[in-house]
């Protein structure tokens, strides 16, 4: 054993904790148990491999660390590609798909995600190194901590008020409050609508948040999580059973209308809340505004 036996399999046990801990199988079941499992945590297990020897193979002046880096940074890009095409290809048989916009947002979590790794066994290395195992050890709490942090994005609740609104028809017209969602003329569709259907109002806490909510790729979110978590009320061949997502062009409103078979309001609510804020659908307006508000007063 060398001076940098212990170091090396230190970084390398917190790192692949550390991508263990990030990983989570939820209600929306992905990464899928066992072997979705097992390929995440085998990338991770090597991303903690690669940010452990870097530190050493600098200490020794062999530079090639660096280019493993840089090439390790082109393989997990393979990672967000392989994520997309797999749930790009498995959306086809959803009932309620994800949605373009949410695979992009799970697949470039997976991928981000083996940086962080790679950030942690780095840093917990580098400390044993430097100082001592104890202090490896605050060091590496304190970079999984990080790595929470930012492994954990924006939820919906934070940006909408969510309430529960019973969906009724006018004529043929079906409407969660004033939104018009869509038409449905069959009685018996009526019936099964009003029977198993709930209506929610999402409201915009401010011009931002309205823009983000009105984003297609953040609608079919929601609709997907709910109609996941809680089950769905149709088959293949139903057009008059899709859950729907439309919004009021005049406050920007989104009226969510779902079919669970589990009617259960205060649970919808808490999924509805619990919805990722897409990355890719985030807009800032405002912040434009004030940015070309700055340049004028020059």
């Amino acid at each position: 054993m060398n001076e940098y036996t212990y170091p090396i399999l230190f970084g390398l046990i917190v790192g692949t904790l550390s991508r263990i801990y990030m990983l989570r199988t939820d209600y929306r079941q992905y990464p899928t148990y066992l072997h979705g499992k097992i390929i995440h945590i085998a990338l991770g297990f090597i991303a903690a491999g690669l940010g452990t020897v870097a530190i050493p193979s600098i200490m020794e002046e062999d530079f090639m660390a660096i280019t493993f880096l840089t090439l390790a940074a082109s393989q997990f890009r393979e990672v967000r590609n392989m994520e997309r095409n797999t749930l790009s290809e498995l959306d086809k048989y959803e009932l309620v798909p994800r949605g373009t916009t949410y695979i992009e947002g799970i697949a470039v979590a997976f991928e981000s995600r083996n940086y962080l790794v790679i950030f942690t066994s780095l840093m917990t290395t580098l400390t044993y190194l430097v100082f001592n195992v104890w202090v490896a050890v605050i060091s590496a709490i304190i970079a999984i901590l990080i790595a929470k942090r930012l492994m954990s994005g924006g939820q919906l609740k934070k940006i909408v008020d969510i309430q529960y609104i019973e969906p009724r028809f006018d004529g043929a017209g079906l409407y969660v409050d004033n939104i018009y969602i869509m038409n449905i003329g069959l009685p018996d569709r009526q019936k099964e609508v009003l029977e198993y259907g709930m209506g929610f109002i999402l409201t915009p806490k401010n011009f931002n948040a309205r823009t983000t909510i009105a984003n297609l790729g953040q609608r079919q979110a929601i609709l997907h999580d709910v109609s996941n978590a809680l089950g769905v009320y149709r088959d293949s061949g139903t057009p008059a059973l899709v859950p729907l997502a439309k919004r009021d062009l005049n406050d920007g409103r989104v009226g969510v209308f779902v079919l669970p078979q589990e009617k259960n309001i205060d649970w919808a609510i808490k999924i509805i809340g619990a919805v990722p804020t897409l990355e890719n659908a985030i807009r800032m307006p405002t912040e434009r505004k004030k940015e070309h508000e700055g340049r004028s007063g020059l």
